[in-house]
């Protein structure tokens, strides 16, 4: 008798392949894993190695056949501290809070010029690096961060300056000296959270990039770079802090020089000001993420 029969189970079917056995790959269906405002700023330590990588290009590339190399990092502050004494230290002036008025001005110039080569750098970096972004999978975001760290190189040789300057002006260092630190953290943070809303929107409309420098001459003579906030009306104060880089200078001045006016009441409007465009800034680079491989 047959075996199926004594075991009472029914035949196999010939020619039928189970569904182990088949050779067919299954199908898969890719969703989105997480909300679409999810920041996932942990993409930044996993890509770090990148990160670092894409800074020393950068570094390695803006020194690269030229003729004074890192002497740029010292002569564009230097020449801009120069125009500003005569114009409106000699001629109208100004008010230095009890600083001379070079070393008043330079060390204004210091997070400034940072600020205004990151705010360049990171608005157009995501063009600048269009071949990487076709081509290959990475955290986009990785891009306009690595633009900014590169001008802490130049921030780190203009620092020399105003060292050899503070002794040439007998100006000893003021006991505040270790919290620029923080200073110097938020102009990073300031020029990163314009970067990623300019960077995101350079890539659907070119012509941000013609719209950068003007913005960058505009906001610098809304900062107290050349002049003191002393002249601003109490009454104007807090909203003149609504530019995070007033909070940001001042807080140089007084952390370096001892300056007598310090940031004040600006300082907790102007943080205000820095947090709601980095959440924004970030809430809306992640948002266009998805599209700039097609846009670039």
């Amino acid at each position: 008798m047959n075996s199926a029969l004594e075991t009472g189970l029914p035949e196999p079917l010939v020619g039928v392949a189970s569904p182990v056995e088949s050779d067919e790959s299954p199908e898969v269906l890719i969703e989105a894993s997480e909300p679409l405002l999810a920041l996932r700023l942990g993409d930044l330590w996993k890509y770090h190695e990148l990160l670092f990588f894409l800074v020393w290009r950068d570094v390695k590339v803006r020194y690269k056949q030229t003729v004074l190399g890192a002497a740029w990092a010292i002569l564009q502050p230097i020449l801009a501290m120069l125009m500003f004494t005569v114009i409106f230290g000699r001629m109208a002036h100004m008010p230095s809070d009890n600083i001379p008025y070079p070393l008043f001005v330079y060390t204004a110039l210091l997070p400034w010029q940072l600020f205004a080569f990151a705010l360049t750098e990171s608005s157009n970096s995501l063009v600048a690096n269009q071949h990487l972004i076709r081509k290959v999978y990475f955290p986009r975001l990785i891009v306009p961060v690595a633009a900014v760290l590169v001008g802490l190189v130049d921030f780190s040789v203009s620092l020399l300056v105003l060292v050899g300057m503070m002794i040439w002006y007998h100006v000893r260092v003021a006991p505040t000296a270790v919290l620029f630190l923080p200073f110097l953290v938020l102009a990073v943070i300031t020029a990163l959270s314009v970067g990623l809303w300019l960077s995101a929107l350079n890539i659907k409309y070119r012509d941000v990039k013609h719209i950068v420098p003007f913005l960058t001459q505009v906001w610098m003579f809304a900062t107290p770079v050349a002049y003191s906030a002393s002249l601003v009306p109490a009454k104007w104060k807090l909203l003149y802090g609504l530019n995070p880089m007033t909070g940001v200078v001042e807080g140089f001045r007084w952390a370096l020089l001892g300056s007598a006016t310090g940031s004040g009441p600006m300082m907790p409007v102007s943080i205000a000001a820095v947090v709601f465009l980095l959440l924004t800034g970030l809430i809306y680079f992640r948002r266009v993420e998805r599209s700039f491989a097609d846009l670039v």
